[in-house]
């Protein structure tokens, strides 16, 4: 399963994913939406809380797992839900990373 791999030093010189490979590390995934923002794809999923603390703490949480993959989200905290999404800055696209970071994040959850 990709939550028990661990991320690889992705630099600017490394390949992002084909589309195939994509779509399969995607089927893995259970509700992440793939979007493409300005021709970027990226990994994103809302995560829905009773309260803004229990978000506050799973923001948290994902701010700690990024600390130890050395791969970061963006997040958004708001009352009662966090937008996690996930991309590689410095290929501009997706990368294996994101795709283990992201069922991290479930496992998280």
């Amino acid at each position: 399963m990709l939550d028990e791999l661990r991320c690889e030093a992705c630099s600017t010189d490394a390949q992002a994913l084909s589309a195939e490979d994509r779509r399969l590390l995607f089927t893995e995934l259970t509700g992440w939406d793939m979007l493409d923002r300005e021709g970027i794809p990226q990994l994103e999923k809302v995560y829905k809380f009773k309260n803004f603390k229990l978000a506050w703490a799973f923001s948290n949480k994902v701010a700690e797992l990024a600390e130890d993959e050395f791969h970061h989200p963006s997040i958004l905290l708001e009352w009662g839900q966090v937008t996690i999404t996930w991309w590689s800055h410095s290929i501009k696209g997706l990368h294996r990373n994101d795709f283990i970071c992201a069922s991290k994040c479930d496992a998280l959850n």
